[in-house]
């Protein structure tokens, strides 16, 4: 069996893996989790950095795991930033790491950062994206593929009370991501959606840098959410992913 933690991406939380978590085969044991301040877990002002969440995410990988063999990690955006500063500083909290579209490639060149640098902007974004009105462009935008209703509003509801939404944008920083220490004692897979919109695929060169022994796989057809859009089909890479993953580390 084996056992794979899924770390969510900004302003989301674990019921972003629903879909996808019903559809693992039964080889995999999956287990989506909540960072504070997203999805309704209290927000934690002593984490106010990345390597903070990273240890926290570490408890939250001892509650699924307790005394059995360490998973596999998965991370989406922000997820995946937080799960390769713990890898690169605790490489023993897991058998190896899947990087779905992180963050921290070209923060210092791309718009979106710029433009998310004051708290005032991050609270206007967050509450535009939990907002109803908009909603159908945020779907034409965000969701290509498209996706069932009742998840989709379950999906821009989370940033109505993603206390940590703004957090992540003042901790993950060029600086932050300059620091870290590459990852070379665990096997390492960068996922990335062919046509993901909300983190390039082109990105995958400047992460590679901090997991450069890291197998690359860009899938044709995916977007930024394909836990969402395709759920069968992220379920079953994942799932192959992960087994690859535990097979080479021993």
């Amino acid at each position: 069996m084996t056992t794979v933690v899924a770390v969510h991406g900004n302003g989301g939380g674990s019921t972003r893996f629903s879909s996808m978590a019903r559809l693992m085969p039964d080889t995999v044991d999956f287990h989506a989790v909540d960072l504070p301040g997203f999805n309704g877990v209290p927000f934690d002002p002593e984490l106010d950095s990345v390597p903070a969440y990273a240890d926290r995410l570490a408890e939250l990988i001892d509650q699924v795991t307790g005394t059995g063999r360490p998973p596999v990690v998965l991370g989406h955006g922000i997820g995946g930033s937080i799960a390769l500063d713990l890898a690169s500083r605790r490489p023993e909290t897991m058998a190896g790491l899947i990087l779905h579209a992180p963050v921290g490639a070209d923060l210092d060149r791309r718009l979106f950062p710029r433009i998310m640098s004051t708290p005032p902007v991050r609270e206007v974004v967050r509450r535009l994206l939990a907002a109803r009105a908009p909603r159908p462009l945020w779907r034409r935008l965000f969701f290509p593929n498209g996706a069932p209703d009742a998840e989709l509003d379950t999906f821009f509801d989370g940033y109505r009370t993603c206390d940590a939404f703004g957090l992540m944008f003042e901790i993950i920083t060029v600086d932050w991501f300059t620091a870290l220490e590459p990852v070379t004692e665990l096997p390492v897979v960068l996922l990335w959606g062919e046509h993901d919109r909300v983190l390039r695929s082109g990105q995958a060169d400047a992460i590679a840098t901090k997991a450069p022994k890291a197998e690359r796989l860009v899938q044709p057809g995916w977007d930024h959410f394909p836990m969402l859009e395709q759920p069968e089909e992220y379920a079953r890479v994942v799932a192959d992913l992960a087994t690859g993953l535990v097979a080479e580390s021993g």
